[in-house]
């Protein structure tokens, strides 16, 4: 079986590719469900957004204010209601045979993915994207060792059913099933609700490994503040169907009040640090992560008071 680290050599591009055009942009971008209806809702309201190639973005907000529906829209599961979807500057709904295509290069790992394992064996169900995708036998048979490699699925498991699996495992097949379609960006929704410390562990690890074999694209939808504080570059912060933040990490914990009254927090860490500066401690600098706390922690002790 080839390595995790030989497997990412399958995902890497070239980081010279333009940053200052978005690989994703949003103009206008409105939902609404039940249009017509006594039930008639707007999911989303007026989104204005752009992610470029090699971010990792974090997308947050309470359930229902509109981001798992918004994501849905990035590579055409949801068809706006008024407004644009923009994949490299082009309009991804203004012709229909571009919407198959787009599916295979914004790849969309849903909330709880293992539900939607229906194959006989891990194997066939890594392989139904790249077979969708037409490729030869070769081929297919070439993405899903290799994408089973990377999310650290042994060969050995390939010909079991997936419903065999734990529920990490599952959850790792999924996104392989995925990854083996070679996407430019990889959408998650949530991708380590339900699952234990280790199972959560491994696949951040999974999901930091490809973001970073070479620069790829990730929008991750996350309730845990603390994955978007340790993991992202970006994040935007969702309340009542449009983005009340669009910023840095610390930039918007910074914001902790606001975030607060929009029914989100700070990372625990961060709420640690807030009390040791009411307690006299100035540590400086964003704390945000765990390490950031013990890097302003060291350098007190050893700068002394002042440090």
């Amino acid at each position: 079986m080839r390595t995790s680290s030989a497997a990412a050599e399958m995902y890497h591009f070239d980081k010279g590719m333009n940053q200052l055009t978005p690989i994703i942009q949003t103009e206008k971008l409105t939902h609404k469900y039940g249009v017509g209806t006594p039930f008639e809702t707007t999911a989303v309201h007026d989104i204005d957004f752009s992610v470029y190639a090699g971010e990792f973005l974090a997308v947050v907000g309470h359930t229902g204010s509109g981001k798992s529906t918004f994501i849905q829209h990035l590579n055409g599961l949801l068809k706006p209601t008024s407004g644009r979807i923009l994949f490299r500057g082009e309009d991804i709904h203004a012709a229909k045979e571009t919407i198959r295509d787009i599916r295979f290069r914004v790849g969309l790992v849903f909330q709880y993915p293992e539900y939607q394992l229906f194959e006989e064996t891990v194997y066939k169900d890594i392989a139904f994207g790249p077979k969708n995708q037409k490729l030869s036998d070769a081929e297919i048979d070439d993405r899903v060792r290799e994408a089973a490699a990377f999310v650290d699925i042994p060969d050995e498991l390939l010909e079991r059913s997936p419903f065999e699996l734990s529920g990490g495992q599952k959850r790792r097949v999924a996104i392989a099933g995925v990854l083996a379609m070679r996407p430019d960006v990889l959408i998650l929704d949530e991708p380590t609700a339900g699952l234990d410390p280790a199972g959560c562990d491994a696949i951040m690890d999974r999901i930091r490994a490809y973001h970073q074999s070479g620069g790829h694209t990730v929008i991750m939808v996350t309730h845990s503040m603390e994955d978007a504080a340790r993991n992202a570059d970006r994040m935007v912060v969702f309340s009542r169907g449009t983005i009340a933040m669009d910023d840095t990490p610390d930039r918007v914990f910074a914001r902790d009040e606001e975030l607060v009254k929009i029914g989100l927090g700070v990372p625990e860490i961060t709420r640690v640090a807030i009390r040791l500066r009411e307690l006299g401690i100035p540590l400086r600098g964003p704390i945000y992560t765990v390490e950031q706390a013990v890097r302003a922690l060291c350098a007190r002790k050893g700068g002394g008071a002042d440090a």
